[in-house]
């Protein structure tokens, strides 16, 4: 004889699988996008709080610890349905799909003032004005070698000394690269250019220097000043740099609307499609720092908050004489149009403007869910929870950015595969427990500095009490076991190892029900 698993007998089983699950993922994935609240007999509403608090340390390319850079990080979800009649189903679902927190901490490549780096970008100033001045030598030398009158012969030379003085300047600051070795050079500079201008002062006055000889002496001073004017730019600007003190950190934050219809078919209404359209708000902020990031170093973006839609769709099958549900969904990809202030500190070295306010481009991407469940006997609940996320085409291209270094901000690499099982165990008539497993195969290693995870592994345990009829209080959490990861920066080159790493989910829900 077939054993039977009635719903209502079981439904004190299934425990809290969803309330810490499918959390602290690959890419940007945070909520799992649960579809579950949505499937529930009857009218039911939910309320979860989910709190991640991961330990994820490494070291950079020097052996400096980077700290704990895992912020801890909380979210919301909410659901809400009703039946209308034996085969229509509306619902409400809120939930917070994608996110990241994460500040480096301590004193390393990702921390601090990027000296290394202001050090390089005087180098580069150094060399490229130094081949910039034996350009302007060259041509002055090529005007003495055919001048014919003897006063512009003494102007081309004394062009030329003074360019080669400059020059000289500029290949010992090239070697010692430091802020106080700049501003000196800067001071002797102006102080030939002073000497350069009274001496055409005085020759003019005694009338040796004049008509086309006086031009040429002052197109060399006006030339040396707007030289000069660069170089104190692009000082004023390494710098700036040099004066940035903080630490490497971002935070993205989502927020999403789902709101679903369906209708079920077949002889004992055992099917169901539901569908729908899906409101979502994106934001985010970033700052890199520390010699880890090279020219990038410095930058800022705030990513103002923007709203867009995409849609869902589903198809569900129930069993309910054995407690079988299952269930496929999929969400689709949603285009965001973003507004973006980005400041870029070595724009200002190139003596570009390093501010710059412009909308961009971000697709969050699409998914899909296999939620199943089954009745093992009258008092024990198996579950299934499979997610798939394309992270492989995701990237967020800051306009300002990705010119500069016509790379991504980030990018991944792999797809995301993410399976979960459990299995709940009816204890009392109120009380049920529940134990899971899980695995998230990550987004690609090496990945993001920004999130330095290679997926993970994970146990989990719950909990589920029946406090009436309709209401029940939930608590479980979840112990995560991280995959070793390379961080990288868009260019592909390694900054940091991270092994080792754990964390911890804990979550608690309130649901209502009434069939």
């Amino acid at each position: 004889m077939r054993a039977t698993f009635h719903l209502k007998t079981l439904a004190v089983a299934i425990a809290t699988l969803s309330v810490a699950s499918m959390t602290n993922a690959a890419g940007l994935d945070r909520s799992g996008q649960d579809i579950t609240a949505f499937l529930q007999d009857g009218t039911y509403a939910e309320a979860v709080y989910t709190y991640i608090d991961a330990d994820v340390t490494g070291v950079d390319n020097d052996g400096n610890k980077s700290g704990d850079i895992a912020e801890s990080y909380d979210f919301f979800r909410y659901g809400v349905k009703t039946d209308i009649g034996d085969r229509f189903s509306v619902g409400v679902l809120y939930d917070e799909p994608f996110g990241a927190a994460a500040k480096y901490e301590g004193d390393n490549n990702f921390t601090g003032v990027a000296d290394v780096t202001g050090a390089g970008a005087i180098q580069t100033i150094a060399q490229n004005s130094a081949d910039k001045t034996q350009d302007k030598i060259d041509a002055l030398q090529n005007k003495l070698d055919t001048a014919t009158d003897p006063v512009a012969g003494l102007v081309y030379q004394r062009g030329i000394n003074a360019l080669e003085e400059a020059a000289a300047g500029f290949d010992a600051l090239n070697g010692s690269p430091s802020i106080d070795a700049y501003n000196n050079l800067i001071k002797a500079t102006k102080q030939s250019i002073s000497e350069a201008q009274q001496t055409i002062e005085n020759l003019e006055g005694l009338g040796v220097l004049t008509g086309e000889n006086l031009a040429e002496a002052q197109a060399l001073v006006e030339s040396n000043k707007a030289d000069l004017a660069q170089s104190e730019a692009a000082r004023d600007a390494v710098a700036n740099l040099l004066s940035i003190d903080e630490a490497t950190n971002v935070e993205v934050r989502s927020h999403t609307l789902s709101l679903i219809g369906g209708m079920k078919f077949g002889n004992q209404n055992q099917f169901q499609v539901y569908g729908g359209p899906v409101a979502q708000r994106l934001e985010a902020y970033v700052k890199l720092r520390g010699n880890a990031y090279k020219g990038a170093t410095g930058y800022t973006s705030h990513i103002s908050p923007d709203q867009d839609y995409g849609w869902l769709a589903g198809i569900s099958y129930s069993k309910p004489e054995i407690a079988l549900k299952a269930a496929l969904t999929y969400r689709s990809e949603i285009d965001h149009t973003l507004t973006a202030a980005e400041y870029f500190p070595a724009l200002a070295i190139q003596g570009q403007n390093p501010n710059s306010t412009n909308d961009f481009e971000i697709t969050t991407p699409k998914s899909v869910n296999l939620d199943f469940q089954t009745g093992v006997n009258p008092t024990t609940l198996a579950t299934a929870k499979v997610r798939w996320v394309p992270w492989s085409d995701f990237s967020i291209r800051p306009p300002v950015y990705t010119q500069a270094s016509n790379l991504p901000l980030v990018d991944y690499s792999d797809d995301q595969w993410q399976v979960e099982l459990g299995l709940g165990k009816r204890l009392a008539p109120a009380l049920a427990v529940n134990g899971s497993i899980g695995w998230d195969s990550g987004a690609g290693d090496p990945t993001s500095s920004l999130g330095p995870i290679e997926g993970y592994y994970s146990v989990g345990l719950g909990a589920k009490y029946n406090v009436t009829e309709n209401w029940a209080v939930s608590a479980g959490g979840k112990y995560l076991w991280f995959g070793d990861a390379e961080g990288s920066l868009p260019d592909g080159t390694i900054v940091s190892n991270f092994e080792d790493n754990d964390g911890y989910v804990a979550g608690v829900k309130i649901s209502y029900q009434a069939k």
